[in-house]
């Protein structure tokens, strides 16, 4: 019996030899950290890009709009000449 016990006690007294997974975790998480930051740098691209167009739509919107609205003054401008001439028309008329 005393055999057997100082075999399980060498056993367990022998440890593990953490080298392996040091240098495995060395190689993996560095690997994984950079696999990582690219993904996220992509997506954060591609999101970048999504608003450039978005904001190119818009920006094409707002100028559409001003030029409406300029547009619009202009005719309101007209108008308004129109209705001070019949006015005064009616004035000299009536």
């Amino acid at each position: 019996m005393t055999s057997m016990t100082m075999t399980t006690t060498t056993l367990a007294s022998s440890g593990t030899n953490f080298t392996p997974i040091a240098v495995l975790l060395a190689i993996l998480v560095p690997i994984c950290a950079a696999v990582a930051v690219i993904v996220w740098g992509y997506f954060r691209l591609q999101r970048h890009r999504a608003d450039a167009v978005a904001m190119a739509s818009y920006r094409k919107l707002a100028e559409e709009a001003v030029a409406n609205m300029t547009e619009l003054r202009a005719e309101m401008a007209k108008l308004s000449e129109h209705v001070s001439t019949v006015e005064q028309l009616m004035r000299d008329v009536g």
